[in-house]
């Protein structure tokens, strides 16, 4: 099948570039043109990513408007905060579809960026140009008449497919929501640190950015928008000695007597048609190992009769469904192209 599209990563020497690069090259109507880093120019990817010898021959690109420019249609922006809040709106002006894997632009609020991201946010243009691309939610608002995504984070895309359904149901009530997170080393990017130190992390279990990670406003504005109404949020991330994966566990109360049945059942009927979400039978509960390298998120429930609250149990790989694979969904849906294209493979097991 003939490529219909140049596409260009910027970033490509972080996790989620490097993860776009394997989902895109199977892509039937993507060609990678340009694989781009600031930091190592001139260079071959390969020396950072052995893996990718003989299969990415091309050196990096610098980061050049006019030249990415030259090289592509379509953008994906892998880069750390701060960088795309620059670079993006050069790309948009350049007349280039944008797909931002960062956090500069899901927030529509410049004081909330700049409370909860500690620096300026992006001009408040961008802001509101920006589609925010929870496709399983949004997926109407992300067709061939945008050119600019704003790609979800890891934990909001778990938490929120887990969420949304059961809030705009009515069926739980809004002041009594927690969010028990977990994620994989791979969450805080290739960057040294100590805490994602081997020694650090290995047979070791903690909770981090307690009420101060930067995914509680966008959460917290997506549950808002479903709920007609103002949601805060208590919501506690780990860090957990394994690679890849996100759990999500979110308790509420319920505001009537429903059974794991009918959350199964609605949820169900709430994501028909959105091949990427799988609802688990009952008594079954979903493990990150069971969505690992694949762009599902599944979602199990327990409804506990007894506290009246119902507990959401939802799962993803941090790194595909949390990042690079979302940002292909995007794609998909930006071009017209069927939502699957390209991530229709299953989980790796074990």
């Amino acid at each position: 099948m003939n490529k219909s599209i140049r596409a260009a990563i910027i970033g490509s020497t972080g996790y989620g570039g490097v993860e776009l690069i394997r989902l895109l090259l199977r892509h039937p109507h993507v060609e990678i043109t340009s694989v781009i880093s600031s930091s190592t120019a001139g260079a071959p990817i390969s020396e950072g990513f052995p893996h990718l010898h003989t299969i990415i021959r091309d050196k990096l690109d610098p980061v050049d408007v006019q030249l990415i420019r030259s090289k592509a249609d379509v953008v994906f922006t892998a880069t750390p905060h701060g960088v795309s809040a620059e670079i993006a709106p050069q790309l948009l002006d350049a007349g280039l579809k944008v797909i931002d894997l960062s956090g500069d632009f899901r927030l529509r609020s410049r004081e909330a960026y700049k409370e909860w991201y500690k620096r300026e946010a992006a001009e408040q243009a961008y802001l509101d140009q920006a589609v925010y691309g929870l496709a399983e939610i949004y997926g109407d608002r992300v067709n061939e008449n945008v050119s600019f995504i704003s790609n979800p984070g890891c934990y909001p895309t778990a938490t929120l497919l887990g969420l949304i359904p059961a809030v705009k149901s009515g069926w739980i009530d809004l002041k009594s929501i927690i969010v028990d997170a977990k994620s994989g080393v791979s969450g805080a990017g290739r960057g040294l640190s100590l805490g994602s130190h081997y020694s650090e992390v290995n047979e070791n279990f903690k909770a981090y950015k307690v009420n101060k990670h930067q995914h509680i406003p966008e959460i917290e504005q997506a549950l808002s928008d479903e709920a007609g109404t103002p949601v805060v949020t208590t919501f506690t991330t780990h860090l957990v000695p394994m690679t890849r994966g996100i759990m999500c566990t979110s308790y509420a109360t319920l505001t009537d007597s429903k059974t794991e049945e009918d959350f199964i059942e609605y949820y169900e009927q709430f994501y028909e048609g959105r091949p990427f979400v799988r609802i688990r039978p009952k008594g079954t509960w979903p493990a990150t190992k069971e969505v690992w390298g694949s762009n599902y998120c599944d979602i199990g429930f327990a409804v506990d009769q007894r506290t009246n609250r119902v507990t959401i149990i939802s799962v993803i790989d941090n790194v595909v469904k949390g990042a690079a694979g979302q940002a292909v969904q995007n794609l998909n849906l930006m071009m017209g192209w069927d939502e699957g294209l390209g991530l229709d493979f299953t989980p790796v097991y074990p």
